[in-house]
C-alpha cells in the first residue's frame, strides 16, 4: 500500500513518423514534490519508450483518485497511524486505509420490485389473454386492453407474494447476516465483526491479517456477497479500506468540498473555501456515526493484535459504538 504525499505530473511530447505523440504521467513520493516531479519525468520517459517501441498504452492517466491500476491513492493524507493511512477522499470524509487488516463492504439487496415476470412467459399471457378475450368481444382493441392490465395484475401479485417471502427471511438486513452466520459455521476459527452502515453492513475481520491478494479474501469476498467495486479496489491499491466519519450530504451539507477533482497538491490543501469547508464539516460531522456495531460471529475470543489495533482506531473515528444517526 502506497499513499504519497506529493504528487507531480509531466508531460513529454515527440514527432514520430509525421504525427506528434504527447504523453502525460503522475509521479509521487512520500519525500518532496521535487522527488515526485523526478518520478513523473522517469515515468512519461518509460512510457513514450514504450509507446514508440510499438506497444498499446494510454497516452495519460486518469485523474481519478482511487482505483487506477499502476497508481497509488490519490487523497489528501491526514494522518499516519503507523502502517494506517487517514486520507480525506473527494468528498471530504475521511477514510481509513490499512495495508493489512481486512474489511467487507457488503450492499442490501432491494426487496423485489418493477416488472419480475420472465419475457416469454408475460408475452405468451398475454397474446393468450388477448385472442380469447378479443374474439369473444369481437374487438381486438378490447383483447389488448384486457391482456395488458391482467398482465400488470399478475405482476403485482407475484411481487407482493416475493416481498413476503422477502421479509419473511429477515428483509435485506437479515438476509445479508444470515450468509456471514453461515459463512462463520463454514470457517468457525474466523472472527467476523459487523457494522451497519447506512447503505448496508461492514465486516471487519479479527483474528487475523491477510494480503489483499490473498486467494482466501477474495474467496470470503464472493461468500459474503460484498461489493463487487470494493473488491477490485482492493486489489487495485493492496489495501483494504474503510469510511471513518459521515457522507456530508447525508448530514444536510449542501455545499461540496473544493477542489473536487483527484490532482493533489499542498497549494490545494490550504485553499480558504476548502479550509472552511472542512471546518464547518468538522463542526456538524460528531452528531452523526458513519456505522453502528451490531455483533460478532464465528470465534468472539481469538483476535490478532494488529486487528485490534485497527478496530480501537476505525471505532473511535466512526464512533460506531454510539447510538447516533448513521450518515
Amino acid at each position: 500500500m502506497i499513499v504519497p504525499e506529493y504528487w507531480a505530473e509531466a508531460r513529454r511530447q515527440v514527432r514520430h513518423r509525421r504525427r506528434s505523440v504527447t504523453v502525460r504521467r503522475f509521479g509521487w513520493s512520500e519525500l518532496s514534490l521535487e522527488a515526485a516531479q523526478a518520478h513523473a519525468e522517469a515515468r512519461v520517459q518509460q512510457a513514450m519508450d514504450a509507446i514508440l517501441a510499438g506497444e498499446s498504452l494510454p497516452r495519460r492517466e486518469r485523474r481519478t483518485h482511487y482505483g487506477v491500476e499502476g497508481v497509488p491513492i490519490r487523497e489528501q493524507v491526514v494522518a499516519r497511524e503507523g502502517e494506517d493511512v487517514i486520507t480525506r477522499n473527494s468528498y471530504g470524509a475521511l477514510c481509513l486505509n490499512t495495508p493489512d487488516v481486512l474489511f467487507a463492504d457488503i450492499d442490501l439487496e432491494e426487496p423485489p420490485s418493477g416488472c419480475v415476470l420472465p419475457f416469454l412467459l408475460s408475452a405468451a399471457c398475454w397474446l393468450g389473454v388477448m385472442a380469447i378475450i378479443g374474439v369473444n368481444a369481437n374487438n381486438w382493441w378490447i383483447g389488448a386492453a384486457a391482456a395488458t392490465l391482467a398482465l400488470v395484475l399478475l405482476n403485482w401479485l407475484v411481487v407482493v407474494v416475493r416481498r413476503v417471502r422477502f421479509n419473511a427471511n429477515g428483509g435485506a438486513q437479515g438476509r445479508a447476516l444470515a450468509k456471514l452466520e453461515q459463512f462463520a459455521r463454514q470457517q468457525p476459527d474466523w472472527t467476523l465483526r459487523t457494522y451497519r452502515t447506512p447503505a448496508g453492513l461492514r465486516v471487519l475481520v479479527m483474528h487475523a491479517v491477510f494480503d489483499p491478494q490473498d486467494k482466501a479474501v477474495h474467496q470470503f469476498f464472493k461468500a459474503v456477497h460484498a461489493d463487487p467495486l470494493y473488491a477490485r479496489m482492493c486489489r487495485l491499491q493492496h489495501c483494504f479500506r474503510a469510511r471513518l466519519t459521515p457522507k456530508p450530504w447525508r448530514m444536510g451539507m449542501k455545499a461540496r468540498i473544493q477542489p473536487r477533482v483527484a490532482a493533489w497538491s499542498p497549494e490545494q490543501a490550504n485553499r480558504p473555501d476548502r479550509l472552511a469547508w472542512i471546518a464547518d464539516y468538522e463542526r456538524q460531522s460528531p452528531g452523526f456515526a458513519a456505522c453502528q456495531y451490531l455483533r460478532t460471529f464465528g470465534d468472539t475470543v481469538r483476535v490478532h493484535p494488529r486487528a485490534a489495533q485497527v478496530r480501537a482506531l476505525h471505532d473511535r473515528y466512526s464512533r460506531a459504538e454510539s447510538r447516533l444517526p448513521l450518515a
